[in-house]
């Protein structure tokens, strides 16, 4: 079996999933939250979302971290060259949104001047000041940007099944858990 045939080491396919997961979660939580306003307090689900939301931050930088002394599988044969760029291009934006976001999140929260518990264990320091002008922004920022996500990660999703049930080559395989 060629390299490009191969699947992801179980490494980067614990990541990958890690990320769906919280993202996952991270979405559910979030449609679930109380809208937020200015005389808003962060309760249970706000500072479960900031937690969530800090934790991908975390395992998208691990990843980053993984990826710089490991090498990404080779496209597989005969994908064109403009699907090669295309993925590559929506891969580099899924990871730049999933590190911009969180941290758009966190400076409203801080501008906000909520205190913030990270998993109920640890308060999280504020990274733009009280009524910043630029964490209020970064508010509005950050749900736009969490739209923008949810589109590319459809994206995602749909590229995949496009490889699995159009292409029938094993794109999607080499990402799936026990997959080769």
């Amino acid at each position: 079996m060629s390299a490009a045939q191969r699947g992801y080491c179980g490494v980067a396919k614990a990541l990958h999933w890690l990320v769906f997961a919280l993202v996952l979660a991270q979405y559910i939580v979030a449609i679930t939250m109380p809208d937020i306003g200015r005389e808003t307090v962060p309760g249970t689900l706000i500072n479960l979302h900031v937690s969530i939301g800090v934790t991908i931050l975390l395992v998208i930088v691990v990843r980053w971290l993984w990826r710089v002394d490991h090498r990404v599988l080779p496209a597989v044969a005969g994908m064109p060259a403009w699907e090669q760029r295309f993925a590559c291009a929506t891969h580099a934006l899924l990871y730049l949104l999933l590190v911009i976001d969180p941290i758009l999140g966190w400076a409203n929260a801080s501008a906000r001047d909520w205190t913030i518990t990270l998993f109920g264990i640890a308060s999280l320091p504020h990274i733009v000041p009280p009524k910043s002008a630029l964490g209020t922004r970064a508010g509005d920022l950050h749900t736009w940007l969490g739209w923008t996500l949810l589109v590319l990660i459809g994206l995602h999703v749909a590229a995949a099944l496009y490889h699995y049930f159009v292409r029938r080559d094993r794109v999607l395989q080499r990402m799936l858990p026990g997959g080769t």
